[in-house]
């Protein structure tokens, strides 16, 4: 395993209730213009970069969420060791998805946003149960949403 140690679980069903997980930390997409990404995701949707590694990778702030920009021309084939403790290598090629929340007011001022930046508006839709999304797409060609956040609620009464 060339020094590096791994954890190997037995396909058997658990016998106690998993510990609770507290939403999702971060999230990542794949492009190989950074330049490009940096300026999208910076200067159109207005997102804080929190720092970058050159050619490898950009980290920017999107409310208490991160959002991991990377090169798969690296993260597919060099290994990041951090403090002993080796980042797995990954990667992903082809569009990959990305959704922002927005608040149902805030859709046509994005809409504006994007169409004045310059970026096309894919689809639009109305859910069923009154959510709404935007999509598009970042110069790396992810699918990118802007979606209310009752996105995920039921249509069924409680």
């Amino acid at each position: 395993m060339n020094g590096a140690s791994m954890i190997h679980l037995e396909a058997t069903p658990p016998t106690r209730a998993a510990p609770k997980l507290n939403g999702v930390l971060e999230t990542a997409v794949y492009v190989s213009d950074l330049a490009a990404a940096e300026k999208f995701y910076g200067e159109v949707l207005g997102l804080e970069k929190i720092f970058s590694v050159p050619g490898w990778q950009l980290v920017f702030r999107n409310g208490e969420s991160i959002v991991l920009i990377f090169n798969p021309d690296h993260t597919e084939r060099e290994r990041v060791v951090i403090n002993g403790g080796n980042i797995p290598l990954h990667g992903a090629r082809g569009a990959g998805h990305l959704a922002f929340r927005v608040a149902k007011p805030d859709l046509d001022a994005w809409r504006r946003r994007l169409v004045e930046s310059g970026v096309t508006i894919e689809s639009e839709v109305s859910w069923p149960n009154g959510a709404r999304s935007v999509y598009f797409r970042d110069p790396a060609g992810n699918s990118l949403e802007l979606a209310t956040p009752d996105m995920w609620r039921s249509n069924q009464p409680p």
